[in-house]
C-alpha cells in the first residue's frame, strides 16, 4: 500500500497542488512541524549550556521531531488501511501535502517571468522567495543560476525524497522525512545558535537524502534524452565528475546533472547573510551567463523528470499489486 500511496500522492499533487482554500483554513503540515521545532528550539537550545549539552539536547529534539509526525502518520496509515479502498484516496490526498511539484514549478517560473518583464530588480525579488542567498549580490545571470539550482535541489528534497520515503514507510515515512527535512532547514545551520544544537538534524537530513539525491540526478539525466536541446551525455558526465565536489553530500547530484544537461556552470561561491560560502562549480567550464531561457529549459527537464518519477512509482505499484494478488490466491 505504501508504494501505491506514493504514486497516487504524486498524481494528486501534480494536478491540484496544495489548494489555497485549504491552506487558509488549516495551514500546511510543514507549518505545524515548524511550530513544534520552534518550541523545542526555545525550550532545549539554551545559550548558557555547553556545546556538548546542546548537542545532546539536539538529539533529543530530533527524536521528538521525528516521532510526533511519524506516529501520527502511522496511526492515520493504519486507520485508512482499514477503510480501504476509500481510505486509499484519503491517504493519497494527505500524502500529496508532503510534496511540492506544482508550487516549485510555479515559483521558479515566476523568476523567469520577472527577469523578462521587470529585469534585475523584479528577478531578485522573485528569486529571494526560493533561495536563502543575498539577492542584492546577484546579477541577472546569478538570479537565473540561483533559480535553476533551487529547482534541481528542491526536486530532490521536496519531491523525490518525500515520495521515496512515503513509498518505503507510507504516511509515517513521508511525515517523518518531512519533519527531518524541515528541522534541517530551521536549525541545521552552522551558526553560533544552532551549530551544536542542530548538528544531529543536519547530519540526519544528509543521511536520509542520500538515495533520493542520486535518483534525482539519474532522473534528470534520463529527462535530458527526451528534451530537445538538452545534453544527456554531458548531464551524466558532469554528474559523475562534479557531484561529490559540492559542499553538500546530496545537492551536488541534481545540480551537476542539471548543469551538464544545460551546458551551464552552477553552484560555486555564494553569499549568505553577507558572508561568502566557497563551493565548487558544478559543470566547471560551462556557461555562467545563464538567462531566463535557461530557466525555462530547466523547467522542461524538471517536468519530464517528474513524469518519469511518476512512471517509476506506477510501475512499482503495478508490481506490488500483481504480487499481492499472486500471493493471496
Amino acid at each position: 500500500m505504501s508504494v501505491l500511496i506514493a504514486f497516487l500522492s504524486l498524481a494528486v499533487e501534480r494536478v491540484l497542488g496544495y489548494p489555497d482554500w485549504l491552506f487558509n483554513a488549516i495551514g500546511h503540515p510543514v507549518t505545524w512541524i515548524g511550530r513544534l521545532i520552534s518550541f523545542l528550539d526555545r525550550r532545549l537550545n539554551r545559550a548558557t549550556d555547553s556545546d556538548e549539552i546542546r548537542r545532546r539536547q539536539g538529539v533529543r529534539a530530533l527524536l521528538i521531531i521525528l516521532l510526533v509526525p511519524g506516529l501520527i502518520g502511522l496511526a492515520l496509515h493504519v486507520l485508512l488501511w482499514l477503510m480501504f479502498p476509500t481510505g486509499l484516496v484519503i491517504a493519497a490526498i494527505l500524502g500529496s501535502s508532503l510534496l511540492s511539484q506544482k508550487s516549485l514549478a510555479e515559483h521558479v517560473e515566476e523568476v523567469a517571468d520577472a527577469l523578462e518583464t521587470g529585469g534585475l530588480t523584479l528577478g531578485r525579488i522573485a528569486v529571494s522567495r526560493i533561495v536563502g542567498r543575498d539577492p542584492e549580490k546577484l546579477d541577472k545571470a546569478g538570479v537565473a543560476r540561483a533559480a535553476i539550482e533551487s529547482l534541481a535541489e528542491n526536486f530532490s528534497d521536496g519531491i523525490v525524497a518525500p515520495a521515496f520515503w512515503t513509498g518505503i514507510g507510507g504516511l509515517a515515512g513521508g511525515a517523518a522525512y518531512k519533519a527531518a527535512n524541515t528541522a534541517d532547514s530551521m536549525i541545521g545551520h552552522r551558526t553560533p545558535k544552532h551549530e551544536a544544537f542542530g548538528r544531529a538534524a543536519a547530519r540526519f537530513d544528509d543521511l536520509i537524502n542520500l538515495p533520493a539525491s542520486r535518483l534525482t540526478g539519474l532522473l534528470i539525466v534520463l529527462a535530458a534524452f527526451l528534451v530537445s536541446g538538452a545534453d544527456p551525455r554531458a548531464a551524466w558526465q558532469v554528474m559523475r565528475r562534479d557531484a561529490r565536489k559540492h559542499r553538500s553530500p546530496n545537492a551536488g547530484w541534481p545540480e551537476a546533472a542539471m548543469a551538464g544537461a544545460l551546458g551551464l556552470s552552477l553552484a560555486g561561491p555564494r553569499s549568505y547573510g553577507g558572508e561568502v560560502v566557497e563551493d565548487a562549480y558544478m559543470g566547471e567550464g560551462g556557461r555562467r551567463e545563464a538567462e531566463s531561457t535557461d530557466i525555462r529549459q530547466a523547467l522542461k527537464l524538471y517536468h519530464v523528470a517528474d513524469w518519469l518519477l511518476l512512471g517509476l512509482f506506477a510501475v512499482l505499484s503495478a508490481i506490488v499489486i500483481y504480487l499481492t494478488i499472486l500471493l493471496t490466491q
